[in-house]
C-alpha cells in the first residue's frame, strides 16, 4: 500500500468511526431526559410518540432520496454535508423552547443521520473492499458504545449542567466528527480514491423482485422496531411498571443499548465466516420474547435480566449490514439493496413507537404496547426461513427468471 493510499484509508477509518458515534448519540441521548425536560415545558405522550417515530421515518425518507442526491453531489461530499447537518441539528435541540421545536430539531438530526446510514456501507465497501467484515465490526461496535453511553451519563450530566448543556456536549462530539470527513472529501475530490459505481434503476427493479430482499426488509424492520420502540419508551415503562427512578431507568436503557456491543463485536465476523443466518435468528427471537414476557409478568422481579434479553434482538442489525455485502456480487447491487431495505424497513419500524404510545393512551398501561413488541418479533420467523438460503441476490434473480443478471 502506497503512503498516499495508507493516508486515505486512515482518514476514512477515522471518519467512519467518529460518524458512527454521532449516529447513535443522536438516537440515544434524548429519551433518558424526557422527564427532566418536561419540568420546563409539557411533553404530551403523542409528541413523545412522534419523537420516537422520528428516527425510522427520517431514515426511511433519507434512504429513498439519498442515492439520487449522491449521484449529483458525490459520496464523500454528501456524507460531509450530512455530518455538518447532524451537528447543527443537535445544537438546535439544546435550545428547544417547547415540545414541537424539540420534535423539529430531532427530525432534522435524524434526516441527516439517515443519509449517513445509507452511505456508510458504501464507504466501507469503497475503502475497505477486502475487510468488509472487520470494518463492519468496528463500525457497529462504535455505534453500540455510542448507544449505551448517553443514557448512562445523560441524567447525571443534566443534573450538573442542565439538559440543554447535556445536549450541547453531544453536539460538540458531532462537530469533532466533521473534521475527518472534510479531509476525506478533499482527498476524494483530488482523485485519491476509486469511483463509486451507482445503482441503475434497472438494478433496483430487479432487487425488489427477489424474495430474499423482502425478507431482509422484514428483518431490518423488526430489528429497528424493537430498538426504536425501546429507545422511546423503555425508561417510562420501567418507571411505571418496575418502580425505578429516572436515573435508574436511564441506566437500564444504557444496559439495553450496551447489549449491542458484544453482538456487534461477534455477529459480523461470525456471519462472514459461517455464511449461515439461522442461529442468529433463533437466538434473537428466543431472547426477545423472553424479555417481553418478563416485562409483562414480573417487571420488578428480575428487571435487569429482562432488559438484557430484550436488548439482544437488535443483533440482527449488524447481521443485515454484513449481508448487504455477502449476498450481492457487485457494489452496485449492494447499494441498491441497502437503500431498498433501509427505506422500507425504517418506514415499517416507525409505526411501533407510535403504536406503543397510542395503546398506552388508550389503555393507561403498558401491556398492549409490550404485546405489540412481542408480536413484531414473531414476524421475523418467516423472513429467517427465506434469508437462510445462501444464494446472492443476483443468483436468486437468475434462478427465477432464467437468464443472466447482466444480460438485461
Amino acid at each position: 500500500m502506497t503512503p498516499r493510499r495508507a493516508g486515505t484509508v486512515v482518514w476514512a477509518a477515522a471518519a467512519i468511526v467518529l460518524l458512527a458515534l454521532t449516529l447513535r448519540i443522536a438516537v440515544a441521548s434524548l429519551s433518558p431526559l424526557l422527564t427532566v425536560i418536561s419540568r420546563d415545558f409539557p411533553l404530551p405522550a403523542a409528541v413523545v410518540g412522534l419523537i420516537g417515530m422520528a428516527p425510522p421515518v427520517a431514515f426511511a425518507l433519507s434512504a429513498v432520496v439519498t442515492p439520487v442526491i449522491e449521484r449529483r453531489v458525490g459520496l464523500e461530499r454528501l456524507v460531509l454535508i450530512a455530518a455538518v447537518a447532524a451537528a447543527a441539528a443537535l445544537g438546535l435541540r439544546a435550545v428547544a423552547v417547547d415540545a414541537w421545536t424539540l420534535l423539529a430539531a430531532t427530525a432534522g438530526v435524524f434526516a441527516a443521520v439517515g443519509v449517513a446510514n445509507v452511505l456508510i456501507p458504501a464507504v466501507v465497501k469503497k475503502y475497505f473492499p477486502e475487510r468488509v467484515g472487520l470494518m463492519t465490526t468496528v463500525y457497529t461496535t462504535t455505534m453500540a458504545v455510542a448507544t449505551f453511553t448517553p443514557p448512562l451519563v445523560a441524567v447525571p450530566l443534566a443534573g450538573a449542567i442542565g439538559w440543554r448543556g447535556s445536549f450541547a456536549v453531544w453536539a460538540f462530539v458531532a462537530v469533532v466528527a466533521v473534521v475527518p470527513w472534510v479531509v476525506t472529501s478533499l482527498r476524494a475530490r483530488a482523485g485519491r480514491g476509486d469511483a463509486v459505481e451507482e445503482p441503475r434503476a434497472s438494478v433496483l427493479s430487479r432487487v425488489v423482485r427477489v424474495p430474499q430482499a423482502w425478507a431482509l426488509v422484514i428483518t431490518f424492520a423488526v430489528n429497528s422496531s424493537v430498538a426504536y420502540g425501546m429507545f422511546a419508551w423503555l425508561p417510562t415503562i420501567l418507571i411505571d411498571t418496575a418502580g425505578v427512578d429516572a436515573a435508574t431507568a436511564g441506566s437500564l436503557l444504557a444496559l439495553f443499548s450496551f447489549m449491542g456491543l458484544p453482538v456487534s463485536l461477534v455477529v459480523p465476523l461470525l456471519a462472514a465466516r459461517l455464511r449461515r443466518t439461522t442461529p442468529f435468528y433463533v437466538f434473537a427471537v428466543a431472547s426477545g420474547l423472553a424479555g417481553v414476557a418478563g416485562l409483562l409478568f414480573a417487571p420488578g422481579a428480575a428487571t435487569v435480566q429482562w432488559v438484557v434479553l430484550i436488548g439482544l434482538p437488535p443483533l440482527m442489525f449488524p447481521m443485515v449490514l454484513v449481508l448487504f455485502s455477502l449476498r450481492t456480487r457487485s457494489h452496485e447491487t449492494a447499494v441498491a439493496l441497502s437503500g431498498f431495505v433501509q427505506s422500507l424497513g425504517y418506514a415499517l419500524a416507525a409505526l411501533v413507537p407510535l403504536a406503543i404510545g397510542v395503546t398506552h393512551e388508550l389503555t393507561g398501561g403498558w401491556t398492549a404496547g409490550l404485546l405489540v413488541v412481542g408480536g413484531v418479533i414473531v414476524l421475523v420467523v418467516p423472513a429467517a426461513v427465506v434469508v437462510a438460503r445462501s444464494e446472492s441476490i443476483e443468483e436468486a434473480w437468475e434462478r427465477r427468471h432464467g437468464r443472466a443478471w447482466d444480460a438485461g
